[in-house]
């Protein structure tokens, strides 16, 4: 029963280092490596992310700087960060691709919030099924003879702490998010 809560809690974890994923990818008013590193661009026929294929620097509160490991994948860069949903119009001088990146109007950075709790959300119900899996997983424990009901009840019980935990992180992570996005 130790692996079936020990096996949650890592499922769990997962699910909110998704969210923080999620997240990092969320466009707040300043500029940081995290809005494009996972953009995904067609290199030789192959989706890679951003990050495996160019430095990214920010020079600028404003700015962000991608220069390409390999000149030749300039245009599938700038193809795939124009076909993410990032809004921003690269531009490409031949050897750096910038990206300035505008202050969000009130009503975008309300969006963003909106969207920020939808994700989080997401993560949490991703959560409660874990922990259903984890309890039926004792359940049938118990009916095949193998747990007494104390000891039903003490892993369910362990299960539903991992489960308090993470959601309380996930509580914490949108709550800096939402501040960091209405902040002006």
């Amino acid at each position: 029963m130790e692996e079936v809560i020990l096996d949650a809690e890592e499922r769990m974890t997962k699910a909110l280092d998704h969210l923080r994923e999620e997240m990092r990818g969320m466009r707040t008013g300043r500029a940081h490596p995290g809005l494009v590193e996972s953009i995904r661009i067609d290199y030789y026929g192959t989706a890679t992310p951003l990050k495996q294929l160019a430095n990214i620097s920010v020079p600028e509160p404003d700015q962000l700087v991608i220069k390409p490991f390999d000149v030749s994948a300039m245009s599938d860069i700038e193809k795939g960060i124009l076909s993410s949903d990032l809004g921003i119009t690269p531009q490409n001088d031949g050897k750096l691709i910038r990206l300035r990146i505008p202050p969000l109007s009130e009503e975008r950075r309300k969006q963003m919030v909106s969207r920020a709790k939808e994700v989080a959300e997401e993560s949490r119900i991703s959560m409660r099924n874990i922990r259903r899996d984890a309890n039926k997983h004792i359940d049938t424990s118990k009916k095949d003879g193998d747990l007494s009901e104390d000891d039903q009840s003490r892993f369910k019980d362990q299960v539903q702490e991992v489960l308090k935990t993470v959601e309380k992180q996930v509580d914490a992570d949108l709550k800096r998010k939402t501040e960091e996005l209405m902040e002006i």
